[in-house]
Protein backbone atom coordinates (compact mmCIF):
# COMPACT_ATOMS: atom_id res chain seq x y z
CA UNK A 1 0.00 0.00 0.00
CA UNK A 2 1.43 3.38 -1.01
CA UNK A 3 1.48 6.20 1.48
CA UNK A 4 0.21 9.68 0.67
CA UNK A 5 1.67 12.85 2.12
CA UNK A 6 -0.65 15.33 3.77
CA UNK A 7 0.29 17.96 1.20
CA UNK A 8 -0.64 15.62 -1.68
CA UNK A 9 -3.87 14.52 0.00
CA UNK A 10 -5.00 18.11 0.56
CA UNK A 11 -4.15 19.04 -3.04
CA UNK A 12 -6.92 16.64 -4.16
CA UNK A 13 -9.54 19.07 -2.84
CA UNK A 14 -10.70 21.78 -5.27
CA UNK A 15 -10.53 24.47 -2.56
CA UNK A 16 -8.68 24.76 0.74
CA UNK A 17 -9.45 27.13 3.60
CA UNK A 18 -9.58 27.14 7.36
CA UNK A 19 -9.47 29.20 10.51
CA UNK A 20 -7.03 29.11 13.38
CA UNK A 21 -5.90 31.42 16.14
CA UNK A 22 -2.24 30.75 15.33
CA UNK A 23 -2.20 31.16 11.54
CA UNK A 24 -0.07 34.30 11.43
CA UNK A 25 2.94 32.45 12.79
CA UNK A 26 2.49 29.67 10.21
CA UNK A 27 1.89 31.99 7.24
CA UNK A 28 5.17 31.10 5.51
CA UNK A 29 4.60 27.38 5.86
CA UNK A 30 0.96 27.59 4.72
CA UNK A 31 2.05 29.60 1.67
CA UNK A 32 4.98 27.34 0.79
CA UNK A 33 3.31 23.95 1.21
CA UNK A 34 -0.33 24.68 0.39
CA UNK A 35 -0.28 27.91 -1.64
CA UNK A 36 -2.53 29.56 0.94
CA UNK A 37 -2.55 33.20 1.98
CA UNK A 38 -3.14 34.11 5.62
CA UNK A 39 -5.54 36.92 6.43
CA UNK A 40 -5.62 38.17 10.01
CA UNK A 41 -9.12 38.89 11.31
CA UNK A 42 -9.15 40.97 14.51
CA UNK A 43 -10.62 39.30 17.58
CA UNK A 44 -14.17 40.13 18.57
CA UNK A 45 -12.93 41.40 21.94
CA UNK A 46 -9.37 42.23 23.01
CA UNK A 47 -7.38 39.52 24.76
CA UNK A 48 -6.73 40.49 28.39
CA UNK A 49 -5.00 37.24 29.37
CA UNK A 50 -1.86 37.68 31.45
CA UNK A 51 1.04 35.58 30.11
CA UNK A 52 3.52 35.26 32.97
CA UNK A 53 7.26 34.75 32.54
CA UNK A 54 8.41 31.13 32.36
CA UNK A 55 9.67 29.57 35.57
CA UNK A 56 12.96 27.82 34.79
CA UNK A 57 14.58 25.11 36.93
CA UNK A 58 17.88 23.26 36.77
CA UNK A 59 16.26 19.82 36.89
CA UNK A 60 12.92 18.09 36.46
CA UNK A 61 12.63 17.20 40.13
CA UNK A 62 12.78 20.86 41.20
CA UNK A 63 10.38 21.82 38.44
CA UNK A 64 7.86 19.14 39.38
CA UNK A 65 7.98 20.12 43.05
CA UNK A 66 7.38 23.80 42.21
CA UNK A 67 4.63 22.84 39.78
CA UNK A 68 2.72 20.88 42.42
CA UNK A 69 3.20 23.72 44.94
CA UNK A 70 1.85 26.27 42.42
CA UNK A 71 -1.22 24.15 41.66
CA UNK A 72 -1.95 23.66 45.38
CA UNK A 73 -1.57 27.40 46.06
CA UNK A 74 -3.83 28.50 43.18
CA UNK A 75 -6.36 25.73 43.84
CA UNK A 76 -6.88 27.09 47.37
CA UNK A 77 -8.16 30.34 45.81
CA UNK A 78 -10.76 28.46 43.75
CA UNK A 79 -9.37 29.64 40.39
CA UNK A 80 -9.80 26.83 37.81
CA UNK A 81 -6.56 25.39 36.44
CA UNK A 82 -5.75 23.58 33.20
CA UNK A 83 -2.35 21.88 33.17
CA UNK A 84 -0.96 20.85 29.78
CA UNK A 85 1.53 17.98 29.90
CA UNK A 86 3.79 16.47 27.25
CA UNK A 87 2.53 12.87 27.49
CA UNK A 88 -0.10 10.53 28.91
CA UNK A 89 2.51 9.21 31.37
CA UNK A 90 3.30 12.71 32.62
CA UNK A 91 -0.40 13.56 33.00
CA UNK A 92 -0.95 10.41 35.07
CA UNK A 93 2.13 11.03 37.23
CA UNK A 94 1.08 14.62 37.93
CA UNK A 95 -2.53 13.62 38.68
CA UNK A 96 -1.19 11.01 41.11
CA UNK A 97 1.09 13.56 42.85
CA UNK A 98 -1.76 16.05 43.14
CA UNK A 99 -4.04 13.36 44.55
CA UNK A 100 -1.43 12.53 47.19
CA UNK A 101 -1.34 16.24 48.08
CA UNK A 102 -5.12 16.30 48.52
CA UNK A 103 -5.97 18.10 45.26
CA UNK A 104 -8.93 16.62 43.43
CA UNK A 105 -8.18 16.71 39.70
CA UNK A 106 -9.43 15.20 36.48
CA UNK A 107 -7.11 13.72 33.86
CA UNK A 108 -7.86 14.38 30.21
CA UNK A 109 -5.77 12.07 28.07
CA UNK A 110 -6.07 9.32 25.48
CA UNK A 111 -7.16 6.82 28.13
CA UNK A 112 -10.59 8.34 28.82
CA UNK A 113 -12.04 9.47 25.47
CA UNK A 114 -15.60 8.64 26.52
CA UNK A 115 -15.38 11.10 29.44
CA UNK A 116 -13.65 13.91 27.51
CA UNK A 117 -16.75 16.08 26.97
CA UNK A 118 -17.73 15.77 30.65
CA UNK A 119 -14.23 16.70 31.83
CA UNK A 120 -14.07 19.73 29.50
CA UNK A 121 -17.55 20.86 30.59
CA UNK A 122 -16.38 21.01 34.22
CA UNK A 123 -12.86 22.39 33.60
CA UNK A 124 -13.93 26.04 34.02
CA UNK A 125 -15.79 25.53 37.29
CA UNK A 126 -14.47 27.12 40.50
CA UNK A 127 -11.83 24.87 42.07
CA UNK A 128 -11.48 22.62 39.01
CA UNK A 129 -8.03 21.20 38.26
CA UNK A 130 -7.73 19.48 34.90
CA UNK A 131 -4.52 17.72 33.89
CA UNK A 132 -4.34 17.20 30.15
CA UNK A 133 -2.05 16.07 27.37
CA UNK A 134 -1.20 18.78 24.84
CA UNK A 135 -3.55 17.26 22.25
CA UNK A 136 -6.53 18.07 24.45
CA UNK A 137 -5.76 21.78 24.28
CA UNK A 138 -6.46 22.08 20.58
CA UNK A 139 -9.75 23.73 19.73
CA UNK A 140 -11.23 23.25 23.20
CA UNK A 141 -13.42 26.05 24.52
CA UNK A 142 -13.48 25.89 28.30
CA UNK A 143 -16.42 27.93 29.56
CA UNK A 144 -15.74 29.95 32.69
CA UNK A 145 -18.08 28.92 35.47
CA UNK A 146 -18.91 25.54 33.95
CA UNK A 147 -20.79 24.24 30.94
CA UNK A 148 -23.76 26.60 31.40
CA UNK A 149 -21.56 29.35 32.85
CA UNK A 150 -23.67 29.48 36.06
CA UNK A 151 -20.66 30.59 38.10
CA UNK A 152 -18.93 32.71 35.46
CA UNK A 153 -18.92 35.90 37.55
CA UNK A 154 -17.19 34.06 40.40
CA UNK A 155 -14.50 32.63 38.09
CA UNK A 156 -14.00 36.01 36.38
CA UNK A 157 -13.45 37.59 39.82
CA UNK A 158 -10.83 34.89 40.55
CA UNK A 159 -8.91 35.79 37.36
CA UNK A 160 -10.38 33.33 34.87
CA UNK A 161 -8.79 30.07 33.76
CA UNK A 162 -5.15 29.58 34.75
CA UNK A 163 -3.25 27.54 32.13
CA UNK A 164 0.02 25.92 33.13
CA UNK A 165 2.37 24.24 30.66
CA UNK A 166 4.80 21.66 32.06
CA UNK A 167 7.34 22.22 29.27
CA UNK A 168 8.02 24.16 26.11
CA UNK A 169 7.40 22.16 22.93
CA UNK A 170 9.56 22.00 19.81
CA UNK A 171 6.79 23.83 17.98
CA UNK A 172 5.77 27.10 19.62
CA UNK A 173 2.37 26.63 17.97
CA UNK A 174 1.61 23.83 20.45
CA UNK A 175 2.46 26.20 23.32
CA UNK A 176 0.26 28.91 21.79
CA UNK A 177 -2.63 26.46 21.41
CA UNK A 178 -2.40 25.51 25.07
CA UNK A 179 -2.07 29.13 26.22
CA UNK A 180 -5.05 30.02 24.03
CA UNK A 181 -7.43 27.99 26.18
CA UNK A 182 -7.41 30.95 28.61
CA UNK A 183 -8.52 34.51 27.96
CA UNK A 184 -10.98 33.67 25.20
CA UNK A 185 -13.60 36.13 23.95
CA UNK A 186 -12.33 38.92 26.18
CA UNK A 187 -12.45 36.84 29.36
CA UNK A 188 -9.64 37.15 31.89
CA UNK A 189 -7.10 34.37 32.20
CA UNK A 190 -3.48 33.58 32.95
CA UNK A 191 -0.78 31.35 31.57
CA UNK A 192 2.66 30.24 32.70
CA UNK A 193 5.14 27.57 31.60
CA UNK A 194 7.33 25.58 33.99
CA UNK A 195 10.47 24.30 32.31
CA UNK A 196 13.70 22.61 33.37
CA UNK A 197 17.07 22.33 31.70
CA UNK A 198 16.48 18.56 31.61
CA UNK A 199 13.31 18.83 29.49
Amino acid sequence: MASVTLQHFLSLYPKLCGMTGIGRRAAGELGEFYGLDVVVIPTNKPCIRVDHEDRVFADKESKNKALVEEIIKVNKTGQPILVGTDSVEESERLAYELGKAGVNCRALNAKNDELEAQIIAKAGEPGAVTVSTNMAGRGVDIKLGGEREEQKDKVVALGGLYVIGTCRHESSRVDDQLRGRAGRQGDPGESRFFISLED
